[in-house]
């Protein structure tokens, strides 16, 4: 047997034990998943109307096709023809690239500790729908009766009604990942992702029969074209689209090593992003349905009830669901919908992580899902179930968004196109069996377009950070949960990186069969136990 055979058949072997995604479909599906998270859902409608209404369509379709879209096929090309995780596909492209994949594996790890809480409110709002728990003060019972949030303070007094909801998500997150890609992260898409779209259609429908949800729509979707003129508006349309296809943090190239080798990844990616960006739209019209007949109800104009994030989610939909007609139904369809998008999503984070340590360490999936998921649920149940949980929530959220994910990305992305200059033999993988071809002008998107994008984000971000506290909140909790872990991410990735792999794993380039000129039969369709 030849030494390239020898590879092939090592290779494929490591494949099977990795797993991977059963078919195109399901990939899409598990992709669409992750894309599909709560800031679809309650941030861009905001961002939107904040940002010139239906004139932020033109910078935002401008965002996806010279930023987003070519970013996104960037991640499918360093995954797909690497075929690891973060980690080791950037170890493939040139060794001292590897911390770049675990500063990507740490943010991963710091979102799924926090995200599982949002998770866990959205499910009990979801019975709290029924019977309208938070009665005539949606804020009040938010912030007080349910996450008992006292002084800005860090403390270690427990709420059990957040406590027992963030255990049952961690559990059930847990038993998906140990189930592998494709009978768990797969088959959970495949699920899901449907449900989603029913019931987030369902809710729509709901909320465009209101009472003034014209005026809410008018509201979203009039043009305030001087917007276009407006440096930040551009920049608050390249950052949602960064923010909601879940790029740039090692998502995509994790899931892109799991699809068989021949899979057109151009046509799929093409796929991914249009649909994340119509469920946006999506969101918007139900979001917005929603608000305008808020503000029929209260008499004032809807810019006074529009709000984005936890202040949409958990205290302007609670007082839109006691007024409305059917509003039992209307909550559950709505916080049904943010769990199922929540869960597709940190499903994706996590994975990130387990896969990374299965490269390194050659654990079996249930090993790695317990080294990474136990501490990671321990850390979010610790501090994300007390008094002080909401606090450091958003401080944690808003530094690891703005600076975590995007620095890194910017990083990746200047590195892979000016330092080791791989683009065009990633476009050459991409055009194997993609359709339609990547040429010049991908190159020219991703190493100019893309990275100005989010360069003009991060300076926006920073000159508003840096003019004053973000929300007021005490120097200490901003230097520990914010810009200290802006710091310690990457430093740590690179520590990481520098640790020995497990022996027998192929790092001089990409593995047998990856590259265009020696195609190789070996899929990866297959779970952990080699089943198809």
């Amino acid at each position: 047997m030849s030494a390239t055979a020898g590879g092939a058949t090592g290779q494929a072997e490591q494949e099977r034990r990795r797993g991977g995604f059963s078919s195109r479909r399901v990939f899409i599906l598990a992709a669409i998943g992750s894309a599909v998270g709560l800031g679809n859902i309650w941030r861009f409608p905001y961002v939107a109307y904040e940002n010139g209404g239906g004139a932020f369509v033109v910078p935002y379709l401008v965002a996806l096709l010279t930023a987003g879209l070519p970013f996104l096929l960037l991640d499918y090309a360093i995954g797909h023809r690497h075929r690891g995780s973060a980690p080791l596909s950037f170890a493939r492209l040139r060794r001292g690239t590897e911390g770049l994949g675990w500063w990507q594996v740490g943010i991963c790890f710091v979102i799924a500790v926090y995200y599982a809480a949002v998770i866990a409110w959205a499910l009990r709002y979801t019975f709290f729908s029924l019977d309208e728990a938070w009665g005539d003060d949606p804020e009040g019972f938010f912030f007080g009766e349910f996450l008992q949030a006292g002084d800005v303070q860090v403390t270690a007094d427990v709420v059990p009604g957040v406590l027992v909801p963030l255990a049952l998500v961690w559990v059930a997150v847990l038993l998906i990942m140990a189930l592998g890609v494709q009978r768990g992260i797969g088959a959970t898409s495949l699920v899901f992702i449907p449900i989603l779209v029913l019931a987030f259609v369902a809710l729509v429908v709901q909320a465009l029969l209101l009472p003034g949800a014209g005026g809410g729509l008018d509201a979203l979707f009039t043009p305030d074209w001087s917007a276009l003129a407006s440096a930040p508006v551009w920049a608050a349309a390249f950052g949602q689209i960064f923010f909601s296809l879940s790029i740039g943090f090692g998502i995509m190239i994790t899931y892109a090593s799991y699809v068989g080798r021949r899979e057109d990844m151009i046509g799929s990616g093409l796929v991914v992003g249009f649909s994340n960006s119509g469920f946006e739209l999506l969101a918007g019209i139900g979001v917005f349905a929603a608000l305008g007949f808020m503000a029929q109800a209260g008499g004032v104009p809807v810019g006074e009830v529009a709000s984005d994030g936890i202040g949409l989610a958990f205290i302007a939909f609670p007082t839109i669901i006691s007024e409305a007609p059917a509003g039992a139904l209307i909550g559950v369809l709505f916080f049904g919908s943010l769990v199922i998008a929540g869960i597709t999503s940190l499903v994706s984070v996590i994975e990130v992580v387990i896969s990374a340590v299965r490269d390194k360490l050659d654990t079996g999936r249930l090993t790695a899902t317990l080294l990474v998921g136990v501490p990671a649920a321990v850390l979010s149940l610790v501090l994300f179930s007390t008094t002080s949980g909401i606090y450091v929530l958003d401080v944690v959220d808003h530094f690891v968004n703005q600076y975590g994910i995007l620095i890194v990305a910017l990083v990746s992305m200047l590195v892979v196109s000016w330092v080791l200059r791989a683009l065009t033999r990633l476009g050459d993988h991409l055009n194997v069996h993609g359709r339609p071809r990547v040429g010049a002008g991908w190159r020219v998107l991703t190493s100019l377009v893309a990275p100005v994008g989010l360069a003009l984000v991060l300076v926006f971000a920073l000159r508003d950070d840096l003019t004053a506290p973000y929300e007021d909140y005490p120097a200490w909790l901003l230097l520990v949960f914010g810009w200290g872990l802006v710091v310690a991410l990457p430093l740590v990735g690179f520590l990481l990186g520098r640790l020995p792999w497990r022996p027998g794993t192929h790092l001089d380039g990409p593995p047998p069969g990856s590259d265009p000129e020696t195609p190789s039969d070996v899929t990866s369709g297959t779970d952990e136990g080699g089943r198809r």
